[in-house]
């Protein structure tokens, strides 16, 4: 059988960059949890398709212009 439970992570998101998938959450009519759940299958989906590796300033926040 398998295991649908999903799991909880926190996560720190700065103000603009929430309010910038708040507003996306909405257009999409959905919550904010659900449009992150969304574009993060989407990322591994596309990964997965291309086989593009992770870049190496993974852990350097963007630059948003929001």
């Amino acid at each position: 059988m398998a295991d649908n439970s999903k799991k909880q992570v926190p996560l720190r998101l700065s103000s603009k960059l929430y309010d910038a998938i708040a507003a996306w959450a909405e257009d999409d009519f959905r919550s904010v949890n659900g449009q992150i759940e969304y574009l993060l299958t989407e990322c591994v989906r596309q990964r997965k398709k291309n086989g593009a590796s992770v870049p190496h300033e993974l852990d350097v926040p963007p630059e948003l212009d929001i």
